[in-house]
C-alpha cells in the first residue's frame, strides 16, 4: 500500500516536496515513481528510481526542476519539486512493482508497467 501527501497550493516558482511512504511487503518493492495527471489529459510520467543503486529516470519536462530520492529505511520516496509552473499543476500519484527493470526498459515510463498505486495529492500551481 502507498500513501501520498505533501501536495498543497503554490505559486509559480515556488517549491513543494511530495512523499510517498509504503507499507507492506516493502523490501520486496524494486521501482518506485510518480505520475501526474491534469484535468482533461493522459496520465504523464514524472520521475522513477530503482531500488539498490537509486537509479533515476525522469521526465524531460521536469529535469532540472524535480529530484526523486528514496529512504529505505523510511519505506518512503520523495519528490522535490523546485520552480514550479502552472503548467506543473495536476493529480500526482506515486506507484511501485516488486520488479526492478534495467536501465534501458520502457517500463519505467509506462503506468500499465506499475502493479500498485497510492492515492493521488493534487499540486496546484498559481500564475
Amino acid at each position: 500500500q502507498l500513501q501520498a501527501s505533501g501536495g498543497g497550493l503554490v505559486q509559480a516558482g515556488g517549491s513543494l516536496r511530495l512523499s510517498c511512504a509504503a507499507s507492506g511487503r516493502t523490501s520486496s518493492i524494486g521501482a518506485m515513481g510518480w505520475f501526474r495527471q491534469a484535468p482533461g489529459k493522459e496520465r504523464e510520467f514524472v520521475a522513477a528510481i530503482r531500488r539498490g543503486d537509486n537509479k533515476k529516470f525522469n521526465a524531460d519536462s521536469v529535469k532540472g526542476r524535480f529530484t526523486i530520492s528514496r529512504d529505505n529505511a523510511k519505506n518512503t520516496i520523495y519528490l522535490q519539486m523546485n520552480s514550479l509552473k502552472p503548467e506543473d499543476t495536476a493529480v500526482y500519484m506515486c506507484s511501485g512493482d516488486f520488479a526492478n527493470w534495467i536501465s534501458g526498459s520502457d517500463n519505467w515510463y509506462n503506468p500499465a508497467s506499475y502493479a500498485f498505486w497510492g492515492q493521488g495529492t493534487l499540486v496546484t500551481v498559481s500564475s
